[in-house]
């Protein structure tokens, strides 16, 4: 039976990690951009999109730290630092607020004119509100000199299109299971991650902690085992879609199970039902069982 687990990893802040793994190509494009610099104006907004949990934020740090060299300016932009209009922090983790961009932009006219770069680093862009947003936009329609934006997007259909269309956008692919295995060597040495739990991950060394974390790896092996079984009763299948339901994140690894067993065709079903199961179902739990149920009689 799987447990839920109580570890904790000490992953470091993307701030202070200049380990990273993959995205070279990436990195690439944007040193052979910022070595031509005196040539050719580099563009002022890179937009760094892709899953959560793959390392956009530690590519845009470690940017961030060779671009203004600990001599111009650095500006951040997270929920971490979101203030309300009387400039007090505020702690509701939703969303970044219209007031946290005004600061930024009133620092940043009174910052110094060394001629030094200055970096403004927004993580992520999804988390502003629609007035943020309009703040953002704004700023970017003309850029002050010498000034790098890199903002970081999860989901892109989440971002302006005009804010969109003013930026450099960089698409940063998932992670293979090799710079998976890598990461997980390196952060989480004492775990033995399996192959499974790595395809679980989709690409993403953050879902890995949370799959641990959660006790879903196990969960994803109980829910194979049960698939895989001559015989298998309505209990045995409700009781698993208790465990899937108890947790959102978990929901995905019904489409994994769908690929495990080669089942293409149900992949449109399984993805709409996902989708209604916090819209629609009261009880997620029963959407959940009759995905299985179909996947079930598919074998």
């Amino acid at each position: 039976m799987a447990t839920k687990k109580n570890n904790s990893y000490n992953f470091p802040h993307p701030m202070d990690n200049d380990y990273l793994v993959g995205h070279a190509d990436v990195m690439k494009d944007f040193l052979s951009a910022w070595e031509v610099r005196d040539k050719h104006p580099l563009h002022p907004v890179w937009m760094l999109t892709g899953p959560r949990g793959i390392g956009k934020a530690t590519l845009a740090y470690k940017i961030a730290r060779m671009v203004y060299g600990n001599l111009g300016d650095f500006f951040i932009i997270d929920i971490d630092r979101n203030i309300d209009k009387d400039g007090k922090q505020k702690n509701d983790g939703k969303v970044i607020s219209v007031y946290t961009i005004r600061a930024m932009i009133e620092k940043m006219q009174m910052s110094s004119m060394s001629g030094d770069w200055r970096v403004v680093l927004i993580d992520s862009v999804d988390e502003l509100n629609t007035s943020a947003s309009n703040a953002l936009l704004k700023l970017l329609e003309e850029p002050p000199a010498k000034t790098l934006f890199l903002l970081i997007v999860h989901q892109l259909s989440n971002v302006l299109p005009t804010v969109r269309s003013r930026s450099r956008v960089e698409k940063m692919r998932p992670l293979n299971i090799s710079q998976l295995r890598e990461l997980c060597a390196k952060f989480m040495p004492e775990e033995n991650i399996s192959t499974e739990t790595l395809k679980l991950a989709n690409g993403s060394f953050g879902n890995i902690a949370n799959l641990k974390k959660s006790g879903g790896d196990e969960v994803y092996e109980e829910l194979i085992e049960l698939l895989k079984r001559t015989k298998t009763n309505s209990s045995d299948i409700m009781t698993i879609s208790k465990k899937i339901a108890a947790q959102q994140e978990l929901h995905s690894i019904l489409l994994n199970a769908i690929a495990y067993f080669k089942l293409a065709d149900l992949y449109p079903m399984a993805t709409h039902a996902i989708a209604d199961i916090n819209k629609i179902y009261l009880e997620p739990e029963i959407a959940i069982f009759k995905i299985i149920t179909e996947i079930k009689k598919c074998l």
